[in-house]
């Protein structure tokens, strides 16, 4: 379907500016919809080779190269508990080889399927922040051997370990039971075992030793953020998902908040077997848009956590309008899948008009396959909108909870509309 040019976006933040901001800013948008040639945009056959050349861009700027390899991964499963969760679900811990060898870097995948299922199952993948038994009160989950950042009023991370005292401690994010009840299988690893989250991770993470990439000195230009690791690996574990039998491959969705709300964005606009992504409260870097200078900045986000990137993203510090590329055109390389944008009321860190302005803008690289993304202005909190591109802001704090995962779930229903197993209530 064509769609009308928009040569250049322009957007009047008049009543999206956040709270504290008494004038109104007016900001222009890079258009995705205009080739680095100048040629317009109007058909999914030219989306193409634009969408090569914004997948360069943002290697170049901000994430950093791709990993590419030729070596493939193999999977071991390490156990299986026909009975978890009272019942309603099948637990396997699946050791994930990244590269393929066993004495290679790996990471471990908890999945879980539905009971009772009648047919092959919709997936929903993401990755945890302190290790698989963070995410479950089961007893008999594998705690991780990777290096975790405490965080604040989360017990059981002791000289940056987890115990058992873990065991739980984040499993408000992950409400296992209504998502299996909804039809769909959930897996997740911790994201730390890729490369850990700290400055100095990338020097001792055995996935970059084992492909050859740079661990010592200085990083430059040419190397890659965590972000581009931590991606690498969420395609190594959909790999593994498609050799599982009771799981629909073409029906596997990406998940991530925060700083894997980015990742995710990024797997995904990589690997276009995720058929449907889910990005919550990613903030700068990933769905907030950069050129509104609100909440984070590139200098903070850089300042705090710069080896998430590329280091030439320093180059924008305080320079946003310079970068060649802002977050609607990240959220584009998922069209046509379904893309789904969520923020929190009280997260302002992460800019959550600044999110829902980046969706509404995507949306005219949707309308290229006659989809509808969101319109407007941003919804009264806990009001999703949209069609292909969905959006809701949550009333409270930066974190996913049950709410936002009931939103998730509605979104995918509309797509996937997973057969209920026999253990729904």
């Amino acid at each position: 379907m064509n769609v009308p040019l928009a040569t250049v976006f322009s957007l009047c933040l008049a009543g999206f500016l956040g709270a504290g901001n008494s004038t109104a800013a007016a900001i222009e948008l890079p258009d995705p919809l205009r080739s680095s040639a100048g040629k317009t945009i109007t058909a999914p056959a030219q989306w193409e080779q634009r969408r090569a050349e914004i997948i360069a861009l943002y290697e170049t700027h901000v994430f950093g190269p791709r990993i590419t390899t030729t070596a493939k991964a193999s999977f071991e499963l390490r156990t299986e508990k026909p009975d978890a969760l009272g019942g309603i679900a099948v637990r396997r811990e699946i050791r994930i080889y990244l590269l393929g060898a066993k004495t290679g870097p790996w990471l471990d995948l908890l999945l879980y399927l539905p009971k009772g299922a009648p047919t092959k199952v919709p997936a929903f993948f993401g990755f945890n922040y302190m290790g698989n038994q963070s995410v479950t009160a089961e007893d008999d989950v594998t705690i991780t051997p990777a290096w975790i950042r405490p965080a604040a009023n989360t017990p059981g991370i002791v000289k940056n370990r987890a115990t058992a005292e873990n065991r739980g401690a984040q499993a408000r994010r992950w409400p296992l039971e209504l998502i299996l009840r909804r039809g769909y299988a959930v897996a997740t690893a911790c994201f730390g075992e890729v490369e850990p989250d700290d400055v100095t991770g990338w020097t001792r993470s055995p996935l970059r030793t084992a492909l050859g990439l740079r661990t010592t000195g200085e990083r430059s230009l040419g190397d890659p953020g965590a972000i581009a690791i931590w991606a690498f690996g969420a395609s190594r574990v959909l790999d593994c998902l498609e050799s599982i039998p009771e799981i629909d491959a073409t029906r596997v969705a990406l998940t991530g908040h925060s700083r894997m709300g980015k990742t995710a964005l990024w797997a995904a606009a990589l690997d276009r077997r995720f058929a449907l992504v889910v990005s919550n409260n990613s903030g700068e870097g990933g769905a907030a848009l950069a050129r509104r200078k609100q909440g984070e900045r590139i200098a903070d986000s850089v300042k705090l956590s710069g080896y998430w990137y590329t280091p030439r993203y320093r180059d924008y510090v305080d320079r946003e309008e310079h970068l060649p590329v802002d977050a609607h055109w990240l959220l584009a390389l998922i069209a046509p899948r379904p893309l789904y944008v969520s923020s929190a009321t009280q997260d302002l860190w992460a800019d959550p008009e600044g999110e829902f302005l980046a969706a509404r803008h995507a949306s005219a690289v949707y309308a290229l396959w006659g989809h509808g993304g969101v319109t407007g202005e941003l919804p009264p909190p806990d009001t999703p909108v949209g069609q292909h591109i969905g959006y809701h802001i949550r009333t409270g704090p930066h974190d996913i909870l049950a709410a936002d995962w009931s939103h998730h779930l509605d979104f995918a229903d509309r797509f996937w509309r997973p057969a209920a197993p026999a253990n729904r209530r």
